[in-house]
């Protein structure tokens, strides 16, 4: 698979868009189950199709999804546009900032819930699936451009099998859905290596 750029977000309706905590499971649902219709979609999400169809449309609107072909009105496929998305990066305004800052407050917290469900479910699962889980954490040290390096490395494994979002056909037998995270942020309140003091 070619290496995919994940789309950058400046636009504030869009992030708006995006920062819909319905709006956020229903973009989970469709990647996850998907292609859906708003009626399957509606099943997963528990609200009403009508809602859910009217969603789906704002979020084909603004890029997160598209139509997958067949069907019509609520009985129409939707499939996850699986670009990646960006933002934050660079300089924004104030408005942009806050529509970022939204949608990443959305989306942890979905991932938090999931990250939580396997937690409390992980004892249930086959052996092989719950030694395969993990969730990992490290602290050491990074220039800020060693810290872009690693997050650029990350993205590029997680991408690895992104063709497997959008088609099923590419999933292998035995493969389940796998949610990957990566937190890689500088310490707040840490000291900075001056020059020159590396060989403390």
């Amino acid at each position: 698979m070619a290496e995919q750029r994940p789309r950058e977000i400046t636009d504030v309706d869009t992030l708006r868009a995006f920062a819909h905590p319905l709006r956020l499971r229903i973009l989970d649902a469709v990647g996850v189950h998907g292609p859906l219709t708003a009626t399957e979609v509606a099943e997963r999400v528990g609200e009403s199709p009508a809602n859910c169809s009217w969603h789906l449309r704002q979020l084909a609107r603004y890029g997160f999804v598209t139509e997958a072909g067949g069907g019509t009105g609520r009985q129409r496929p939707w499939r996850l546009v699986t670009d990646g998305h960006r933002w934050g990066n660079g300089e924004e305004g104030p408005e942009l900032a806050r529509a970022g800052d939204a949608a990443a407050r959305v989306l942890l917290d979905l991932e938090y819930r999931k990250l939580w469900d396997w937690m409390a479910a992980r004892r249930q699962q086959s052996p092989e699936w719950r030694d395969a889980g993990y969730f990992t954490q490290f602290v050491s040290w990074y220039t800020a451009d060693e810290l872009q390096e690693l997050q650029e490395e990350l993205r590029a494994l997680f991408a690895r099998h992104l063709d497997r979002l959008g088609d099923p056909a590419a999933r292998p037998p035995g493969s389940r859905p796998v949610r990957l995270m990566a937190w890689g942020v500088p310490e707040v309140d840490g000291p900075t290596v001056a020059e020159g003091n590396g060989d403390r």
